[in-house]
């Protein structure tokens, strides 16, 4: 039964990989190809008179360039979040992913020691906290209201091996002085006894009473070494606290930034608007290109960390400003007063850009062209792609004229998986 399991989650988490990368990138190759046939049918639908959208014989809205492979094929995940719950042997502190569904009942954890695209370290980390959490006389944390404390586990990791990981931690009543305990049995495990052979360069816990908390909700707590990992792209250093996005793949992360690089054509006439920014490794990756950068972001700590890598790196001509999009956009765009070309990067999250962020971008004039890297087009990325794209529409205010698709490049940073990145070049 167990291994049953473990074939099921190899299948959900890396459902391409019994297959030989180049079939992979086939594979995906054609789920783009689809999306771009999608988006050109949508377009027609909404009545556009763009001649290159509507003639092309291939039925595609714009040229698909080849897809750029990954450099790494296996184990190229910089960061894994383990569950703590019932194993398929009935053991409520197995620590792994999860087979199943909630609505069908059959959620069970499995051990994720098969998966081609999570490296050794995070499997050996996961391991420990396992073997941790079997001889602490503290429950799991399965259901909120049904008590217990030990819940899930993240661990990150660098190009140079170090590492961070944090475990989360449920509260429930118990004292200071309770918790203090269980942190330092924590630490010790992990510093002097049976984990010692993790090796960790940082060690972070966290008091958390909701499925997902921020450092503002629910302060990171630093048990032991370094508060931060640090990674290296394209020559720069960027520093990685414990919640910063940060691209899974880092020698992936790499192609797609030269990949967005080259399609920016950014020069010294140019302000790179960086939307949805994270830590600005777009942004700052560009910023030898550009005249200036600005980015846009809604997570603070994201911010901090943005600005602390553009001084790391001695980049003076970026600014990183912390805030909704749709609303610190606008405020930018009134408020400038130089005529240089405005190219616009969007890296959105799945949930895809906020409606008053396309209108930001498509009611100014200055911006001429627009970069989307989508990790899911399919998705919402599709409904800002027609908005970007669809006929002027009084009544969604979106007056500025339409921008046109002119060149789409898949990057993989997924091996294994169905997902790869989309880069939509969008011009007007």
């Amino acid at each position: 039964y167990a291994c049953v399991l473990a074939g099921r989650l190899t299948n959900v988490a890396t459902p391409l990989w019994r297959f030989p990368y180049e079939e992979q990138l086939k594979v995906k190759s054609e789920s783009q190809k689809k999306v771009l046939q999608t988006l050109a049918s949508r377009l027609r639908e909404l009545g556009t008179d763009k001649l290159e959208i509507t003639q092309r014989p291939d039925g595609l809205c714009c040229p698909l360039h080849s897809i750029v492979p990954s450099p790494v094929v296996n184990g190229y995940r910089n960061k894994s979040t383990f569950s703590v719950n019932r194993g398929p042997d009935g053991n409520p502190k197995t620590v792994g992913l999860y087979v199943g569904t909630g609505r069908a009942g059959n959620i069970v954890c499995v051990r994720a020691n098969h998966l081609e695209n999570m490296p050794k370290k995070h499997k050996q980390v996961a391991q420990c906290y396992e073997e941790f959490l079997q001889q602490s006389p503290l429950d799991p944390c399965l259901l909120f209201h049904q008590g217990g404390h030990w819940r899930e586990l993240t661990v990150r990791t660098n190009s140079s091996g170090h590492t961070m990981a944090i475990v989360t931690f449920h509260p429930q009543d118990l004292s200071q002085e309770e918790l203090c305990t269980q942190k330092a049995l924590l630490k010790e495990f992990f510093t002097c006894g049976p984990g010692a052979v993790c090796n960790l360069t940082s060690f972070y816990f966290q008091e958390s009473i909701m499925t997902r908390s921020s450092h503002q909700q629910s302060p990171y707590q630093l048990l032991y070494g370094e508060p931060y990992i640090f990674e290296e792209v394209l020559g720069l250093k960027f520093r990685i606290s414990p919640d910063a996005f940060f691209q899974i793949n880092t020698a992936g992360a790499e192609v797609l930034y030269q990949t967005v690089g080259k399609l920016s054509r950014a020069d010294k006439n140019t302000v790179l608007l960086d939307v949805c920014c994270g830590t600005g490794a777009i942004g700052l990756s560009l910023a030898h290109q550009a005249s200036k950068v600005v980015g846009v972001e809604v997570v603070e700590q994201a911010v901090e960390d943005a600005r602390w890598n553009a001084t790391l790196n001695g980049i003076s001509n970026c600014e990183f400003h912390s805030g909704k999009a749709e609303t610190v956009l606008p405020q930018f765009l009134m408020s400038r007063e130089d005529d240089q070309l405005l190219v616009a990067v969007v890296n959105p999250s799945r949930a895809g850009l906020h409606y008053r962020v396309v209108r930001a971008i498509r009611n100014c004039e200055a911006i001429r062209m627009l970069i989307y890297v989508s990790c899911k087009p399919e998705g919402e990325a599709m409904r800002n792609f027609l908005e970007f794209c669809c006929p002027p529409d009084s009544g969604k205010k979106l007056v500025g004229e339409p921008f046109t698709p002119l060149l789409a490049v898949p990057v993989d940073l997924f091996p294994h998986t169905m997902h790869c990145e989309l880069v939509m070049l969008f011009t007007r």
